[in-house]
């Protein structure tokens, strides 16, 4: 596939995160980009709004015309998570269209260019966000393709200004996406388990890893979680160091909370930069933040750059998203849809409020998860004071007999806890008189921020 020959690029699923990336890349390179979706988002209505045409209804009579006519100019992207029966995607197939995953595609855009790829079950999002903003601040061109909005940039698609930038690449474990890319410098954040309808077990999801970690270019680096390092690295050629903010030979010195920014010392047992601000809450962001900061100096930039770069760091989209902050009330919306990062988030968030009762309101994400995980979820759930559930979303899933929210609702062991439906929600955290308030989770609970909003007001 040569891009330069396209004239038209199709996606089915335009209205993804890393759908929506690819998309905003092909159109700034001079493509015709079109697509379909499922349901109509702030996303895909921002993708309108940028000249491509989006349409909702999986039909045959809405595949573009110049498709048609260019077959050999033209390329559908798709996501895995369409189902098998697509009527649109079983069309490109059988025409014989060239249809690529969404992994195929980005892993061919890179291929040619400095590479950095994040990889990890959480975190990556925020943290190859941050190497993009701290490269873009150094005054180092990337290209970021990001699986959150960026609140620095207002998109999840940061533009390269050169051909021969560096691309900055959320690496995807879903469906061992990742395995598609060959990165000149790597990091890994995390390898809990997840994903196991895909995986089967733990060991799978990390031997995974390990295969992305033999990608890594001989001349590169990979900077990996203390905890998992030994466990994923094994003894392995590349070249590597570990990092964390207790730990590793990258760590986090002096670490200090002030008005909920966390001030620290990077440390990587050569040299330090003394008095670094992160003005975006949780010591798993200090994490995230070691491994940016490392990306950055690895890649040529300042000390004193990197510091101030730090400070105007500003975060993504659901990511500890403050959307009410305020001496009579706080409110905080968060992607978290795993044990491991509800339990990092809560904790956070209690050292941040130490005095006020937190209100959790999480929406499970997957009924597979939600049945792998039920007892580690309501372990992590109990750090808040009080919980309100919302039904399972599904995703791509069918129901699984006997899964359902109360499956984790019946383990947590607050004394106040409820399963609530939707239009009933604002109606009864109003009645909690809440002091911290937080919306947890990876499905459509974002669509329910701004109303509630709007009823705490």
């Amino acid at each position: 596939m040569r891009f330069e020959e396209l004239h038209n690029v199709y996606f089915i699923g335009i209205g993804g995160i890393g759908m929506s990336a690819l998309a905003r890349w092909f159109k700034h390179m001079g493509k015709s980009v079109k697509g379909y979706d499922r349901t109509e988002t702030k996303l895909t209505e921002s993708l309108q709004k940028e000249g491509m045409s989006i349409h909702f209804e999986d039909s045959l009579d809405h595949i573009p015309f110049e498709l048609m006519e260019q077959k050999e100019h033209s390329l559908v992207v798709y996501t895995p998570a369409i189902p098998h029966d697509h009527k649109e995607f079983n069309w490109f197939k059988e025409q014989g269209f060239e249809v690529m995953k969404r992994s195929q595609v980005l892993g061919l855009i890179t291929k040619n260019m400095r590479s950095v790829a994040v990889a990890g079950t959480h975190g990556k999002t925020t943290t190859s966000s941050m190497v993009v903003h701290l490269l873009k601040s150094c005054g180092i061109d990337c290209a970021g393709f990001l699986g959150g909005i960026s609140a620095n940039y207002e998109t999840n698609m940061v533009l390269n200004k050169e051909q021969d930038a560096i691309a900055v690449i959320e690496a995807d474990e879903f469906d061992r996406s990742f395995l598609t890319l060959y990165p000149e410098l790597a990091v890994i954040t995390a390898t809990d388990a997840d994903h196991l309808d895909i995986y089967g077990n733990k060991e799978a999801l990390k031997e995974s890893f390990r295969l992305f970690v033999d990608q890594i270019s001989s001349k590169g680096k990979l900077f990996i979680k203390n905890e998992v390092a030994d466990d994923i690295v094994g003894n392995r050629s590349v070249s590597y160091e570990s990092y964390g903010y207790r730990g590793g030979e990258i760590h986090a010195s002096n670490l200090k909370i002030e008005k909920a920014s966390f001030i620290f010392d990077y440390s990587n047992g050569e040299k330090k930069i003394e008095g670094v601000t992160l003005n975006v809450p949780g010591y798993h962001n200090v994490e995230n933040m070691l491994a940016a900061i490392s990306i950055s100096k690895e890649l040529g930039a300042g000390d004193e750059a990197i510091k101030e770069a730090v400070s105007t760091y500003k975060g993504v989209k659901r990511r500890f998203e403050y959307i009410i902050k305020s001496e009579e009330l706080t409110f905080i919306d968060d992607y978290a849809h795993h044990p491991v990062e509800i339990d990092s988030l809560l904790r956070s968030v209690r050292d941040l409020y130490p005095q006020q009762k937190i209100t959790a309101i999480f929406q499970p994400h997957l009924y597979s998860r939600t049945q792998d995980f039920a007892n580690e979820f309501s372990m992590s759930l109990n750090l808040a004071d009080e919980l309100l559930m919302l039904d399972i979303y599904p995703a791509r899933e069918l129901p699984i007999d006997g899964v359902s929210s109360e499956l984790i609702l019946e383990q947590v062991s607050l004394q106040r806890k409820e399963i609530v439906e939707r239009n009933s929600l604002n109606e009864k955290v109003l009645s909690w008189k809440p002091e911290v308030v937080l919306t947890i989770g990876a499905g459509d609970i974002d669509q329910l921020v701004q109303p509630l909003k709007e009823a705490l007001l």
